[in-house]
């Protein structure tokens, strides 16, 4: 199972999800989905526009268990 972190990273960040669709040049509908771990199939481009506006790595924002 993958789940979604993007809300712990966003706290640790202290990064709001505004912010981060600002940043990375997403809509916050598409940020809000990934942040509520509602999201069914991952977009490579959506999760490498989030790394990049972070600076994180994609091991901070997704999660195998």
């Amino acid at each position: 199972m993958i789940r979604i972190k993007l809300d712990e990273t966003l706290e640790k960040l202290k990064i709001s999800r505004y912010e981060l669709s600002k940043r990375a040049g997403i809509q916050y509908q598409v940020v809000d989905k990934y942040y509520k771990n509602k999201v069914v199939r991952y977009d490579s481009y959506v999760l490498d526009r989030m790394c990049s506006a972070l600076g994180c790595d994609i091991s901070d924002i997704l999660q195998y268990k």
